[in-house]
Protein backbone atom coordinates (compact mmCIF):
# COMPACT_ATOMS: atom_id res chain seq x y z
CA UNK A 1 0.00 0.00 0.00
CA UNK A 2 1.23 3.46 -0.80
CA UNK A 3 -0.64 5.10 2.38
CA UNK A 4 1.51 3.96 5.91
CA UNK A 5 -1.04 4.48 8.55
CA UNK A 6 0.35 5.62 11.38
CA UNK A 7 -2.20 6.26 14.33
CA UNK A 8 -6.04 7.10 14.01
CA UNK A 9 -7.20 10.72 15.36
CA UNK A 10 -9.55 11.71 17.96
CA UNK A 11 -12.14 12.78 16.13
CA UNK A 12 -13.31 17.07 17.07
CA UNK A 13 -16.03 15.69 19.42
CA UNK A 14 -13.19 13.90 21.59
CA UNK A 15 -10.45 16.55 20.93
CA UNK A 16 -13.07 19.52 22.27
CA UNK A 17 -14.50 17.26 24.83
CA UNK A 18 -10.60 17.55 26.23
CA UNK A 19 -10.00 21.23 25.70
CA UNK A 20 -13.15 22.30 26.08
CA UNK A 21 -13.67 26.46 25.56
CA UNK A 22 -13.51 27.95 29.39
CA UNK A 23 -17.03 29.39 30.69
CA UNK A 24 -17.90 32.69 28.83
CA UNK A 25 -16.18 32.34 25.64
CA UNK A 26 -18.76 30.88 23.66
CA UNK A 27 -20.80 33.98 24.94
CA UNK A 28 -18.14 36.28 23.08
CA UNK A 29 -18.09 34.54 20.19
CA UNK A 30 -21.38 34.49 19.66
CA UNK A 31 -21.34 38.61 19.55
CA UNK A 32 -18.01 38.88 17.41
CA UNK A 33 -19.63 36.46 14.97
CA UNK A 34 -22.43 38.83 15.09
CA UNK A 35 -20.50 41.74 14.50
CA UNK A 36 -18.90 40.88 12.05
CA UNK A 37 -22.20 39.04 10.32
CA UNK A 38 -23.81 43.10 10.65
CA UNK A 39 -20.23 44.41 8.56
CA UNK A 40 -20.56 41.98 6.09
CA UNK A 41 -24.38 42.37 5.53
CA UNK A 42 -24.34 46.33 5.59
CA UNK A 43 -26.19 46.93 8.44
CA UNK A 44 -22.77 47.79 10.67
CA UNK A 45 -20.48 50.37 9.28
CA UNK A 46 -17.55 49.20 10.87
CA UNK A 47 -14.06 48.37 8.76
CA UNK A 48 -12.60 44.94 9.40
CA UNK A 49 -8.43 44.53 9.78
CA UNK A 50 -7.48 40.60 9.76
CA UNK A 51 -4.08 40.77 10.59
CA UNK A 52 -1.33 39.06 12.41
CA UNK A 53 1.72 36.19 11.23
CA UNK A 54 1.66 34.70 8.18
CA UNK A 55 2.05 31.46 10.01
CA UNK A 56 1.39 30.62 13.93
CA UNK A 57 4.53 29.13 14.81
CA UNK A 58 5.06 29.90 18.47
CA UNK A 59 2.00 30.07 21.07
CA UNK A 60 3.82 32.22 23.18
CA UNK A 61 4.92 35.00 20.44
CA UNK A 62 1.62 35.03 18.71
CA UNK A 63 -0.34 35.20 21.98
CA UNK A 64 2.01 38.29 22.60
CA UNK A 65 1.05 40.08 19.19
CA UNK A 66 -2.59 39.39 20.20
CA UNK A 67 -2.58 41.09 23.36
CA UNK A 68 -0.75 44.03 21.84
CA UNK A 69 -3.78 43.85 19.39
CA UNK A 70 -6.29 43.95 21.96
CA UNK A 71 -4.79 46.89 23.61
CA UNK A 72 -5.28 49.04 20.23
CA UNK A 73 -8.51 47.58 19.73
CA UNK A 74 -10.03 49.26 22.72
CA UNK A 75 -9.07 52.35 21.31
CA UNK A 76 -10.22 51.88 17.71
CA UNK A 77 -13.33 49.54 18.36
CA UNK A 78 -15.53 52.25 17.45
CA UNK A 79 -14.76 52.17 14.06
CA UNK A 80 -12.63 49.01 13.46
CA UNK A 81 -13.38 45.17 14.09
CA UNK A 82 -9.86 43.88 14.77
CA UNK A 83 -9.50 39.88 13.83
CA UNK A 84 -6.20 38.49 14.18
CA UNK A 85 -4.75 36.17 12.05
CA UNK A 86 -3.95 32.81 13.82
CA UNK A 87 -3.43 30.98 10.68
CA UNK A 88 -2.50 27.04 12.04
CA UNK A 89 -2.10 25.54 8.43
CA UNK A 90 0.61 27.11 5.97
CA UNK A 91 -0.12 25.75 1.87
CA UNK A 92 2.71 24.86 0.48
CA UNK A 93 3.05 25.37 -3.57
CA UNK A 94 5.26 22.41 -3.78
CA UNK A 95 4.48 20.61 -1.05
CA UNK A 96 8.12 21.55 0.76
CA UNK A 97 9.12 23.48 3.82
CA UNK A 98 7.12 24.56 6.96
CA UNK A 99 3.16 23.12 6.89
CA UNK A 100 2.05 25.25 9.73
CA UNK A 101 1.85 24.15 13.83
CA UNK A 102 -1.26 21.47 13.12
CA UNK A 103 2.11 19.43 11.19
CA UNK A 104 4.76 20.50 13.53
CA UNK A 105 4.20 22.09 16.89
CA UNK A 106 7.87 22.46 16.53
CA UNK A 107 9.36 23.61 13.61
CA UNK A 108 12.69 22.08 14.10
CA UNK A 109 11.06 18.88 15.03
CA UNK A 110 9.60 16.19 13.17
CA UNK A 111 5.60 16.10 11.93
CA UNK A 112 3.60 15.22 14.47
CA UNK A 113 -0.25 15.48 13.35
CA UNK A 114 -1.97 14.45 16.92
CA UNK A 115 0.00 17.23 18.52
CA UNK A 116 -0.31 19.66 16.25
CA UNK A 117 -4.43 19.66 16.53
CA UNK A 118 -4.38 19.59 20.40
CA UNK A 119 -1.60 22.99 19.80
CA UNK A 120 -3.84 24.05 17.17
CA UNK A 121 -6.68 24.14 19.76
CA UNK A 122 -4.95 25.24 22.85
CA UNK A 123 -3.79 28.37 21.56
CA UNK A 124 -6.46 29.53 19.73
CA UNK A 125 -8.35 29.16 23.28
CA UNK A 126 -5.21 30.91 25.07
CA UNK A 127 -5.36 33.86 22.72
CA UNK A 128 -9.47 34.43 23.36
CA UNK A 129 -8.87 33.91 27.08
CA UNK A 130 -6.04 36.64 27.13
CA UNK A 131 -7.67 39.31 24.94
CA UNK A 132 -11.17 38.45 24.27
CA UNK A 133 -10.74 38.76 20.63
CA UNK A 134 -11.43 35.28 18.76
CA UNK A 135 -9.18 35.12 15.69
CA UNK A 136 -8.97 33.93 12.20
CA UNK A 137 -7.78 31.02 10.03
CA UNK A 138 -7.00 29.55 6.77
CA UNK A 139 -8.77 25.95 5.89
CA UNK A 140 -6.35 24.30 4.12
CA UNK A 141 -7.82 20.90 5.05
CA UNK A 142 -12.17 20.68 5.05
CA UNK A 143 -11.84 17.69 7.65
CA UNK A 144 -10.08 19.77 9.82
CA UNK A 145 -12.77 22.24 10.36
CA UNK A 146 -14.48 20.30 13.67
CA UNK A 147 -11.52 21.20 15.56
CA UNK A 148 -12.22 24.93 15.64
CA UNK A 149 -15.95 25.33 14.53
CA UNK A 150 -16.36 26.70 18.12
CA UNK A 151 -13.40 29.24 18.09
CA UNK A 152 -12.67 30.73 14.79
CA UNK A 153 -14.71 34.00 14.13
CA UNK A 154 -13.42 33.99 10.18
CA UNK A 155 -11.94 31.45 7.51
CA UNK A 156 -9.87 32.27 4.61
CA UNK A 157 -9.75 29.76 1.58
CA UNK A 158 -6.66 30.16 -0.16
CA UNK A 159 -5.70 30.74 -3.63
CA UNK A 160 -4.78 27.31 -4.80
CA UNK A 161 -7.55 25.50 -2.40
CA UNK A 162 -10.38 27.83 -4.07
CA UNK A 163 -11.40 25.83 -6.70
CA UNK A 164 -11.73 22.31 -4.78
CA UNK A 165 -15.02 21.61 -4.94
CA UNK A 166 -14.71 19.68 -1.48
CA UNK A 167 -13.80 23.44 0.04
CA UNK A 168 -16.58 25.42 -1.56
CA UNK A 169 -19.26 22.79 -0.16
CA UNK A 170 -17.70 22.89 2.95
CA UNK A 171 -18.10 26.47 3.94
CA UNK A 172 -21.42 26.36 2.81
CA UNK A 173 -21.57 24.34 6.06
CA UNK A 174 -20.41 27.18 8.19
CA UNK A 175 -22.08 29.96 10.64
CA UNK A 176 -19.23 32.26 10.09
CA UNK A 177 -17.75 34.49 7.79
CA UNK A 178 -15.63 32.98 4.71
CA UNK A 179 -13.40 35.04 2.50
CA UNK A 180 -12.89 32.59 -1.25
CA UNK A 181 -9.65 34.15 -2.87
CA UNK A 182 -9.20 34.44 -6.41
CA UNK A 183 -7.07 31.82 -7.56
CA UNK A 184 -3.25 31.93 -8.63
CA UNK A 185 -4.38 33.11 -11.91
CA UNK A 186 -6.37 35.84 -10.85
CA UNK A 187 -9.60 34.64 -12.60
CA UNK A 188 -12.42 36.50 -10.94
CA UNK A 189 -15.46 34.00 -12.08
CA UNK A 190 -13.70 31.13 -10.83
CA UNK A 191 -13.12 33.36 -7.16
CA UNK A 192 -17.07 34.22 -7.46
CA UNK A 193 -18.17 30.71 -8.51
CA UNK A 194 -16.29 29.46 -5.55
CA UNK A 195 -18.72 31.95 -3.61
CA UNK A 196 -21.61 30.70 -5.48
CA UNK A 197 -21.07 27.47 -4.15
CA UNK A 198 -20.47 28.20 -0.77
CA UNK A 199 -23.51 30.11 -0.54
CA UNK A 200 -26.11 27.57 -1.68
CA UNK A 201 -27.25 23.98 -0.25
CA UNK A 202 -24.98 20.31 -0.92
CA UNK A 203 -25.23 17.26 -0.12
CA UNK A 204 -21.86 15.40 0.26
CA UNK A 205 -19.82 12.98 1.55
CA UNK A 206 -17.97 14.44 4.75
CA UNK A 207 -15.90 12.41 7.32
CA UNK A 208 -17.68 9.74 6.82
CA UNK A 209 -21.14 10.91 6.98
CA UNK A 210 -23.54 12.06 4.50
CA UNK A 211 -24.60 15.36 5.74
CA UNK A 212 -26.61 18.72 3.94
CA UNK A 213 -25.79 21.91 4.17
CA UNK A 214 -28.01 25.11 4.12
CA UNK A 215 -25.43 27.42 2.56
CA UNK A 216 -23.64 30.10 3.99
CA UNK A 217 -24.70 34.20 3.10
CA UNK A 218 -21.63 35.29 4.16
CA UNK A 219 -19.37 33.48 1.77
CA UNK A 220 -17.61 36.62 0.39
CA UNK A 221 -14.17 37.19 -2.16
CA UNK A 222 -10.64 37.79 -0.88
CA UNK A 223 -8.89 39.91 -3.76
CA UNK A 224 -4.92 38.61 -3.31
CA UNK A 225 -2.88 39.40 -6.44
CA UNK A 226 -2.38 36.79 -9.15
CA UNK A 227 0.69 35.84 -11.51
CA UNK A 228 0.71 35.84 -15.18
CA UNK A 229 2.34 32.89 -17.25
CA UNK A 230 5.54 34.43 -16.63
CA UNK A 231 4.95 34.01 -13.14
CA UNK A 232 4.89 37.70 -12.65
CA UNK A 233 2.75 39.64 -10.22
CA UNK A 234 -0.55 41.25 -11.25
CA UNK A 235 -1.88 42.95 -8.55
CA UNK A 236 -5.76 43.17 -8.25
CA UNK A 237 -6.89 45.99 -5.56
CA UNK A 238 -6.39 48.78 -7.64
CA UNK A 239 -9.70 51.38 -8.31
CA UNK A 240 -10.22 49.55 -11.67
CA UNK A 241 -9.84 46.38 -10.20
CA UNK A 242 -12.27 46.72 -7.59
CA UNK A 243 -15.00 48.18 -10.44
CA UNK A 244 -14.76 45.48 -12.44
CA UNK A 245 -15.67 43.02 -9.28
CA UNK A 246 -18.02 45.58 -8.43
CA UNK A 247 -19.98 44.36 -11.88
CA UNK A 248 -19.56 41.09 -12.28
CA UNK A 249 -21.16 40.43 -8.60
CA UNK A 250 -23.66 42.52 -10.06
CA UNK A 251 -24.23 39.80 -13.00
CA UNK A 252 -24.47 36.94 -10.50
CA UNK A 253 -27.33 35.97 -7.80
CA UNK A 254 -25.45 36.34 -4.54
CA UNK A 255 -26.16 37.61 -1.45
CA UNK A 256 -24.25 40.01 0.68
CA UNK A 257 -21.57 41.57 -2.17
CA UNK A 258 -18.43 41.97 -0.28
CA UNK A 259 -15.11 42.05 -0.70
CA UNK A 260 -11.44 42.14 1.64
CA UNK A 261 -8.33 42.96 0.01
CA UNK A 262 -5.05 40.78 0.92
CA UNK A 263 -2.47 43.61 1.00
CA UNK A 264 0.61 41.44 0.59
CA UNK A 265 0.71 37.86 -1.67
CA UNK A 266 0.63 38.70 -5.08
CA UNK A 267 -0.62 41.95 -4.32
CA UNK A 268 2.74 43.15 -2.96
CA UNK A 269 4.69 40.60 -4.71
CA UNK A 270 5.68 39.48 -0.72
CA UNK A 271 7.19 43.03 -0.23
CA UNK A 272 5.78 43.39 3.21
CA UNK A 273 6.57 47.02 3.49
CA UNK A 274 4.05 47.56 0.49
CA UNK A 275 0.96 46.75 2.43
CA UNK A 276 1.08 49.99 3.82
CA UNK A 277 0.67 51.57 0.85
CA UNK A 278 -1.45 49.79 -0.87
CA UNK A 279 -4.12 49.61 1.91
CA UNK A 280 -4.23 53.23 1.48
CA UNK A 281 -4.95 53.04 -1.89
CA UNK A 282 -7.56 50.92 -1.14
CA UNK A 283 -9.50 53.51 2.08
CA UNK A 284 -8.44 55.79 -0.42
CA UNK A 285 -10.63 53.90 -3.71
CA UNK A 286 -13.69 53.51 -0.81
CA UNK A 287 -13.87 57.04 -0.10
CA UNK A 288 -13.58 57.89 -4.25
CA UNK A 289 -16.62 55.58 -4.96
CA UNK A 290 -19.35 55.13 -2.43
CA UNK A 291 -20.60 51.87 -4.29
CA UNK A 292 -16.63 50.51 -3.67
CA UNK A 293 -17.19 51.92 -0.24
CA UNK A 294 -20.12 49.87 0.31
CA UNK A 295 -18.36 46.36 -1.42
CA UNK A 296 -14.55 46.58 0.57
CA UNK A 297 -15.97 45.64 4.23
CA UNK A 298 -11.77 44.82 5.14
CA UNK A 299 -8.37 44.54 4.54
CA UNK A 300 -6.44 41.31 5.58
CA UNK A 301 -2.28 41.91 6.36
CA UNK A 302 0.57 39.90 7.27
CA UNK A 303 2.45 41.38 10.44
CA UNK A 304 4.42 40.09 13.42
CA UNK A 305 6.20 41.51 16.31
CA UNK A 306 9.73 41.63 14.17
CA UNK A 307 9.50 42.65 10.57
CA UNK A 308 10.64 40.69 7.88
CA UNK A 309 11.10 37.20 8.31
CA UNK A 310 14.13 34.15 9.00
CA UNK A 311 15.13 31.14 8.34
CA UNK A 312 13.23 28.00 10.40
CA UNK A 313 15.56 27.93 14.04
CA UNK A 314 16.43 31.67 13.60
CA UNK A 315 15.94 32.16 17.31
CA UNK A 316 14.70 35.86 16.79
CA UNK A 317 11.26 36.01 19.07
CA UNK A 318 8.35 37.21 17.18
CA UNK A 319 9.81 37.06 13.61
CA UNK A 320 8.06 34.96 10.83
CA UNK A 321 9.67 31.47 9.54
CA UNK A 322 7.37 31.99 6.49
CA UNK A 323 6.48 35.03 4.55
CA UNK A 324 7.88 38.18 5.73
CA UNK A 325 5.92 40.45 7.37
CA UNK A 326 4.84 43.83 8.54
CA UNK A 327 6.87 45.14 12.10
CA UNK A 328 4.78 45.73 15.23
CA UNK A 329 5.66 49.71 15.63
CA UNK A 330 4.33 49.94 11.49
CA UNK A 331 1.26 48.09 11.93
CA UNK A 332 0.40 49.82 15.21
CA UNK A 333 0.69 53.07 13.26
CA UNK A 334 -1.48 51.53 9.96
CA UNK A 335 -4.36 50.30 12.31
CA UNK A 336 -4.86 54.18 13.80
CA UNK A 337 -4.27 54.90 10.35
CA UNK A 338 -7.18 52.94 8.97
CA UNK A 339 -9.66 54.44 11.70
CA UNK A 340 -8.53 58.00 10.74
CA UNK A 341 -9.47 57.27 7.50
CA UNK A 342 -13.18 55.58 8.52
CA UNK A 343 -13.51 59.09 10.11
CA UNK A 344 -14.23 60.71 6.74
CA UNK A 345 -17.21 60.17 4.82
CA UNK A 346 -17.05 58.67 1.30
CA UNK A 347 -17.81 61.50 -1.52
CA UNK A 348 -21.56 61.68 -2.54
CA UNK A 349 -21.27 63.71 -6.13
CA UNK A 350 -17.62 63.06 -7.29
CA UNK A 351 -18.66 61.23 -10.73
CA UNK A 352 -15.58 59.43 -11.59
CA UNK A 353 -15.44 57.24 -15.09
CA UNK A 354 -15.37 53.78 -14.55
CA UNK A 355 -13.06 53.36 -17.71
CA UNK A 356 -10.95 56.40 -17.00
CA UNK A 357 -7.44 54.70 -16.62
CA UNK A 358 -5.95 56.84 -14.02
CA UNK A 359 -6.89 58.73 -11.06
CA UNK A 360 -4.55 61.45 -9.75
CA UNK A 361 -6.75 63.21 -7.58
CA UNK A 362 -5.47 64.11 -4.19
CA UNK A 363 -6.48 63.26 -0.60
CA UNK A 364 -7.15 66.20 -0.07
CA UNK A 365 -9.81 66.71 -2.85
CA UNK A 366 -11.09 63.75 -2.68
CA UNK A 367 -12.49 63.53 1.09
CA UNK A 368 -15.20 65.64 3.01
CA UNK A 369 -15.95 65.57 6.87
CA UNK A 370 -19.07 64.06 7.90
CA UNK A 371 -21.99 67.13 8.23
Amino acid sequence: MSFQFIKKLPTPEEIKEEFPLPPGLAQIKRERDAQIREVLTGRDKRFLVIIGPCSADNEDAVCDYVNRLARINDKVKDKLILIPRIYTNKPRTTGEGYKGIVHQPDPEKKPNLLAGLIAMRKMHIRAMVETGLTAADEMLYPENWGYVSDILSYVAIGARSVEDQQHRITVSGFDVAAGMKNPTSGTISVMLNSVYAAQHPHSFIYRGWEVTTQGNDLAHTILRGAANKHGSNIPNYHYEDLNLLLEMYGKMDLKNPACVIDANHSNSGKKFDQQIRITKEVMHSRKLNPDIHRLVKGVMIESYIEEGCQEIGGGVYGKSITDPCLGWEASEKLIYDIAEYEYIAPLKHLQISQKQPGLHIGLQDAYCQDS
